[in-house]
């Protein structure tokens, strides 16, 4: 049913993280405000983004054209291969989301936006989290509380963002020279993964939550950020030849078919 989800490699075990209890960061303040210089002023971001992983018992695959806009905006179209064209169509704006499923010609309307992405890849994540996640501030509008130096280099920093409702999280650090960069996080069940970049934004994100047994890398090209997007953008036709789908019946079809 969902002609986005196709074969794809086996997912690689999640990265070890530091336990030790560290010491003291007394520069943890400094180091969050630089790292979080870029992805803090992004108001829109645009992105070609290639997925792979596994949910549950369905390896996921394909490609999706994104936008988003702060505070709550977004829009995923699932492109097929060459001559299929758009596979599906997400929007929300405002809590609210509708799905059109554009082969199958059946839309879900009215539904939050992480319960869709939940059903379709087990990431059950909404737009700002998301943008915030792609954009390596990992929460939206982050504020930093406190850090600790770890060995091997490396550094992890609690995070809060400044916006309801109130979540938290623990960026991890890798010294390189004299420099700190983001190489994963985690907040609520995600452990989140960044490869190293060398721009202004991470080009590879894995999410990974053993327990329900997800992980999903994205690999994003085209980045933009700050454009203007026409409010169009987050809306569809709500054709008449359209049939009613529900969350229920697209969790059933859906990759979490295996939970």
């Amino acid at each position: 049913m969902l002609g986005v989800l196709i074969v794809s490699c086996a997912p690689k075990a999640p990265i070890t993280l530091p336990s030790d209890p560290g010491t003291p960061f007394p520069d943890f303040a400094a180091v969050h405000a630089r790292l979080s210089s870029m992805c803090a002023g992004v108001r829109t971001l645009t992105a070609e983004i290639g997925l792979s992983g596994r949910a549950g018992d369905e390896r996921l695959g394909g490609r999706v054209i994104a936008g988003f806009e702060r505070p709550s905006s977004m829009r995923l179209q699932g492109v097929g291969p060459l001559l299929v064209g758009s596979v599906f169509v997400l929007v929300a704006r405002g809590g609210s989301a509708t799905l059109v499923l554009n082969r199958e010609s059946r839309i879900l309307r009215n539904e939050a936006p992480e319960a869709i992405l939940e059903a379709m890849t087990g990431v059950s994540l909404g737009p700002a989290d998301l943008q915030a996640v792609f954009t390596g501030c990992v929460l939206p509008a982050p504020r930093a509380l406190g850090g600790i130096l770890h060995a091997n280099r490396m550094a992890s920093i609690d995070i809060e963002t400044t916006e309801q409702p109130r979540r938290t999280a623990r960026l991890f650090l890798r010294r390189s020279g004299s420099q700190w960069q983001l190489r994963a996080a985690q907040r609520e069940r995600w452990q989140i993964e960044y490869a190293p970049w060398t721009g202004s934004f991470p080009e590879s994100v894995r999410l990974v939550a053993p327990e329900i047994r997800v992980t999903l890398e994205a690999a994003l090209s085209q980045i933009e950020t700050n454009v203007q997007l026409e409010p169009a953008a987050f809306t569809v036709e709500d054709r008449k030849d359209l049939t009613p789908l529900t969350i229920k019946e697209l969790r059933e079809a859906g990759p979490l078919r295996g939970q």
